[in-house]
């Protein structure tokens, strides 16, 4: 046990003291003075607020609002707007900065037609949406697709404008 105690004590001697001739004696960045030249301060680019006392918060992107896109009765194609393109940017920006989060499609129809075929409708709607955000960069496995065929009407089914309102893809961000 002592020379456990002894030789423990012999590499930590020998560690400081080897230390000290690297650092002091062969690079010399002990007690050596160092004259530097300060110039004028100008006033408009100093701080002005008390930045030690306030969290320090680095563009957190706040989540985009939801965004719904109407279909043509018994479509599924796409019609490209700035709305959607606008909600690319936010909403690829935002999944970028939050690595859990992910972009959840959901397609609905109106309730003309049986429950299958309005449920494959509402999926080919979600995945036409879907097309276009892979298409423009984003990951395929932040993307979640679902439909929920004529199960969620918005309005009533017995109007043509209360139709034409479920006729819809839902586009929301999932934390």
């Amino acid at each position: 046990m002592r020379i456990i105690v002894i030789g423990f004590v012999t590499f930590s001697i020998w560690s400081v003291l080897s230390t000290y001739i690297y650092v002091c004696k062969i690079n010399g960045l002990c007690y050596d003075s160092i004259d530097m030249q300060v110039e004028a301060v100008n006033p408009k680019s100093t701080i002005s607020d008390d930045t030690l006392h306030k969290a320090l918060v680095r563009g957190i992107k706040i989540i985009p609002n939801d965004l719904t896109i109407h279909f043509a009765f018994d479509k599924y194609d796409l019609v490209l707007n700035e709305d959607l393109d606008k909600y690319f940017v936010l909403s690829n920006e935002y999944l970028v900065q939050n690595a859990l989060a992910k972009l959840d499609i959901t397609g609905h129809t109106d309730a003309v037609g049986n429950d299958e075929y309005n449920q494959a409708l509402g999926f080919r709607r979600a995945q036409s949406v879907q097309r276009y955000f892979k298409s423009k960069g984003m990951l395929a496995n932040r993307i979640i697709i679902d439909s929920k065929g004529e199960k969620k009407p918005l309005d009533d089914n017995n109007t043509v404008s209360g139709r034409a309102k479920n006729r819809r893809t839902e586009i929301t961000i999932k934390k």
